[in-house]
């Protein structure tokens, strides 16, 4: 082989190998990033949530239940250090684990709602300060106050899930959004059935602090 290529030989193994170190790294870097939303996506054993960090307020959590085989929720520590928590609502987060607020909110859902509850919590990213407060109330599980996520679109939707849901007999198409404007307000009002059975995402409203939502009782119940 002509000792003119060697050298340029030796140059491309070298490229090589310097890519390969930056991927190794990049990869790395995403794998610390994403390994607790990771556990919470695959892990089916509590035993081997964290238990090291204690939760902060701000913090962005996921939680799924095993036994419903559904994708994670989020869950977000308010400034009052609790966590919304589907079904149960308010749970006290600040200062607590992952694991600790897993085997909390277990023992919560065990007492009403699974008669086994494998509940996997893990921080996806540690919190900012939310830019405001958002009002529920009505026809859902879990009334009260919700805390805007700080990086995020906060959609009517997301508002309702975080609330646990719809009640059973929540009017879905015509849940309203009062609206402070001025010295007054303004209220408007959404249709959800068809944001969530249509997929109409242009119509799921971005909440703003201060928000109050309010969601009816059907005038007909069957």
């Amino acid at each position: 082989m002509p000792s003119k290529v060697l050298p340029w030989i030796a140059i491309g193994w070298a490229l090589l190998a310097i890519a390969g170190a930056a991927e190794a790294q990049q990869n790395k870097e995403r794998f610390q990033r994403d390994s607790d939303s990771s556990s919470v996506a695959y892990t089916t054993s509590m035993e081997v949530l964290d238990d090291k960090r204690p939760l902060r307020i701000a913090d962005r959590l996921s939680m799924r239940v095993v036994e419903d085989d559904k994708p994670s929720v989020p869950l977000y520590v308010t400034d009052s250090g609790e966590a919304e928590v589907p079904l149960v609502g308010r749970v006290q987060a600040k200062g607590r684990t992952c694991k600790q607020l897993a085997y909390a909110i277990k023992g919560l859902l065990e007492k009403e709602y699974y008669y086994k509850a494998t509940v996997i919590v893990g921080l996806d990213e540690a919190g900012q300060k939310s830019p405001g407060r958002v009002y529920i109330t009505g026809q859902v599980h879990s009334q009260g106050v919700q805390d805007i996520p700080p990086d995020e679109t906060f959609t009517l939707s997301r508002a309702i899930l975080r609330a646990g849901g719809f009640a059973d007999f929540a009017d879905k198409k015509k849940v309203k959004v009062v609206r402070k404007k001025g010295a007054g307000s303004e209220t408007k009002v959404v249709n959800l059935d068809l944001v969530i059975n249509k997929g109409r995402l242009d119509l799921d409203l971005v909440l703003q602090p201060d928000d109050t939502i309010v969601v009816p009782e059907r005038m007909i119940n069957f």
